[in-house]
């Protein structure tokens, strides 16, 4: 038997083909073979039984320390999410400064300035920023002098360093969100323990549809 996969003589789709993260949380549910085996834990023996509930213990500590690491990593995503703000803020006022900048663009930057962002709003919140940043540039091509401008420059270097570290602090976010979304579905003991606590999966960050066709233009034509 060959594999089944065989990337030399299976049809492959030229076109290739674009995937996006679905917005559901799931919730865990168990079922009745869940609930037999662990009545059959119990009776007639009690000592599996006993081993079964320190294990759930340990699982829900687990889960636990888990949505705590979670929030760790929501938390550093926001705090860089706000300098960046900051930035953006501190470069449209430069800009404002020498030439009329949209004023929409600066309202967008100041309304974020708080911090402390949902997780549906976290993803608004980059999306907007990188929209904000595309206007600051083309502010910049319709102004090349003020490229040189040393306080512009040295905010655009400081925004480009910060729009790495929300990379890496997304990254860390997702990695933790695909632990927990694989623990709570492992059986028996995580799936029971997340099931009967009311757990459900978590959504990891998504790119915005502007940013994938961006994505895909022709930079060189």
């Amino acid at each position: 038997m060959g594999n089944e996969l065989d990337e030399t003589k299976d049809p492959i789709n030229e076109q290739g083909r674009d995937i996006h993260v679905i917005e559901k949380s799931l919730p865990i549910t168990i079922d009745w073979r869940s609930k037999l085996f662990t009545f059959f834990l119990w009776f007639p023996l009690i000592i599996p039984g006993i081993v079964f509930a320190i294990m759930k213990i340990k699982a829900r500590s687990h889960l636990q320390s888990l949505q705590q690491k979670i929030q760790h990593h929501a938390s550093t995503v926001d705090n860089y999410l706000v300098n960046r703000v900051n930035i953006l803020q501190n470069t449209a006022s430069l800009l404002q400064k020498s030439i009329k900048l949209d004023q929409e663009t600066f309202a967008d930057i100041a309304k974020y300035r708080s911090g402390n962002f949902s997780d549906a709003e976290r993803n608004e919140v980059v999306n907007k920023l990188d929209a904000a940043e595309r206007n600051i540039n083309v502010a910049l091509e319709s102004y090349p002098e003020l490229r040189a401008h040393q306080d512009i420059q040295s905010a655009m270097q400081q925004n480009n360093y910060t729009q790495r570290e929300i990379t890496a602090a997304r990254e860390s976010y997702n990695d933790a969100v695909l632990e927990w979304n694989s623990l709570v579905y492992q059986w028996p003991t995580y799936r029971i323990v997340a099931a009967k606590a009311g757990y459900t999966t978590r959504i990891p960050f998504s790119t915005s549809k502007a940013m994938k066709e961006k994505a895909e233009s022709d930079f060189f034509a």
